[in-house]
């Protein structure tokens, strides 16, 4: 199997494109429960912007894959 460069780009694309969501869905997750232990009384205000927030970063994996798949086909 060759290695072209198209093949170099959608595997190097997938690689960063997921890599950054995960640990920003990780920050995400971690600062919004740390509040939520600082401040129970707000805890449903934070949830949902922290579901909010996770979505987000969750959409850039989806576009990633996308523009992989439109680089490799």
């Amino acid at each position: 199997m060759e290695l072209d460069s198209t093949t170099m780009y959608v595997a190097a694309t997938i690689i960063i494109g997921t890599a950054l969501p995960v640990i920003m869905i990780g920050k995400i997750g971690k600062s919004g429960l740390d509040n939520i232990g600082r401040n129970p009384e707000a805890a449903n205000e934070i949830r949902t912007s922290m579901f909010i927030g996770i979505a987000f970063a969750e959409a850039i994996a989806i576009y990633v894959l996308v523009i992989a798949l439109v680089l490799k086909f």
